[in-house]
């Protein structure tokens, strides 16, 4: 069947039909996936064109995925985090929804005084497990959306569930039946879709999705799920790695609107970021994300990171207030005792911090020379530099500035006599066998002595 596209205004074939393929035995990939190896990147060369929505936002998982992988919050941790993530979200909602447990009275008690806030955004939803009971507990509780494990891998289908595949579709679709039929819009987690039959299995199974979708009157979402990060970004990839290539596929093959797609990726290789980006460029509307990626292993993709990524592809903010990111790592760090990485971008303690006194002489005379962007305006975070063995005048300069709040005329030069005698104490320490940093507060006793008192806080 041809039909005029209404997105490229051309005809285009629509009889594309795939139909599940019941195998006897699972098919593992071991070409690609071989185990006692890195796993591979097979190239087709087959292009997929870029397909970015109009529309593209962020959903987060920190109560859900993330919380798996710590200790986990109380109630009054997750308000609080909640109302920071709609402060960062800002009135256009560009974090839409995030995903709440609902097994615990602690869970339920979470969800509760979060409605009781009556904001917007993020939308509370929530995950479950496939029983008629779990979906009559999220509609008591209000809740419109819910996701739903659906496992798509031979991997999971033969070795977990021990079913084949014929059966673990009929198994699934009477599961979402079940959130139809309780009125709760069903979101699809595809887990582990990066080693999945995706002609197969996944297009089929999503094309009957679709068809129980419309027969309902209520949306199906489709979460495709790159479980253990095996997916790449990279143009010419063959399935089942290629993030464009599935990204293509759901929207393509099987007619999943764009704001029905949300890709949700883990950090194995290195690849959540530049996974996510891809999954918006060909388009997906959300991927899934949690605040400082903490998540399963070597966790999910970081919030704060797709905040930088919607802001560099859109040209905008779209409203959300950046500064709450600090406020967020600050919480984490204060109130739940998380110890974030000191290096890690945005919301590490030394992520815009500098070392080597080469730098901080450029950061002397120009901030924008070694500072990724104006950290103080965009984050509440002034470009830093720490004090030691390498860090010259110029660093012990730029380190006063910063700490003192020196600006304009008040600004100390690295001639000053203040910093040649700072100096001065400081390579005399490292003269008699110091190793560490000098910290602010011994920092802040030497400029005191060097400049008679004037210097202090």
């Amino acid at each position: 069947m041809l039909e005029i596209s209404k997105k490229t205004n051309l005809l285009e074939q629509k009889s594309y039909k795939f139909s599940l393929q019941d195998v006897a035995e699972p098919n593992l990939y071991r070409d690609i996936y071989s185990y006692d190896e890195v796993p591979k990147i097979p190239f087709n060369h087959r292009r997929v064109p870029m397909d970015m929505p109009e529309e593209i936002f962020i959903t987060d998982t920190s109560f859900r995925d993330g919380q798996q992988s710590v200790e986990p919050y109380t109630p009054e941790q997750i308000v609080e985090l909640y109302k920071l993530l709609a402060k960062l979200s800002g009135d256009k909602g560009i974090i839409r929804q995030t995903e709440f447990f609902i097994y615990s009275k602690k869970d339920r008690e979470a969800i509760e005084k979060c409605l009781d806030l009556g904001l917007r955004y993020p939308e509370i939803t929530t995950w479950i497990r496939a029983s008629r009971e779990d979906f009559r507990l999220v509609r008591d509780l209000g809740v419109k959306e819910t996701g739903i494990l659906v496992s798509c891998s031979d991997y999971h289908i033969f070795k977990k569930l021990k079913m084949t595949r014929r059966q673990a579709l009929e198994h699934y679709l009477k599961t979402v039946a079940d959130a139809f039929d309780a009125g709760v819009l069903p979101r699809c987690h595809f887990e582990d879709i990066t080693r999945a039959d995706f002609y197969g299995f996944v297009v089929p199974f999503v094309n009957e999705l679709q068809k129980m979708s419309e027969d309902a009157g209520i949306p199906v979402k489709i979460r495709a799920c790159d479980t253990m990060g095996y997916g790449v970004p990279y143009s010419e990839v063959a399935l089942p790695r290629s993030v464009p290539g599935i990204i293509y596929g759901l929207h393509h093959y099987a007619d999943v609107p764009s704001e029905m797609i949300e890709w949700h990726g883990h950090n194995d290789f290195y690849k959540a970021v530049p996974n996510a980006t891809a999954a918006w460029l060909y388009g997906a509307g959300a991927v899934n994300c949690s605040l400082l990626g903490i998540g399963e292993r070597t966790g999910n993709i970081p919030l704060e990171a797709m905040v930088f990524e919607y802001a560099s592809l859109k040209g905008t903010l779209d409203g959300m207030d950046t500064t709450v990111i600090t406020e967020i790592s600050d919480f984490f760090a204060e109130k739940i005792g998380y110890k974030i990485p000191p290096m890690t971008p945005y919301v590490g303690g030394r992520f815009n911090m500098t070392r080597a006194g080469i730098h901080a002489d450029g950061l002397l005379k120009d901030e924008e020379i070694y500072n990724i962007f104006n950290t103080e305006k965009i984050l509440g975070r002034p470009a830093l530099v720490s004090v030691g063995k390498s860090s010259g005048l110029a660093g012990i300069a730029f380190w006063l500035n910063a700490h003192f709040r020196l600006v304009g005329e008040t600004a100390i030069d690295k001639r000053s006599p203040v910093v040649a005698m700072m100096k001065e104490r400081i390579d005399a320490e490292y003269a008699e066998g110091r190793q560490t940093e000098f910290s602010d507060d011994e920092l802040e006793a030497l400029a005191y002595d060097a400049s008679d008192g004037a210097l202090s806080k």
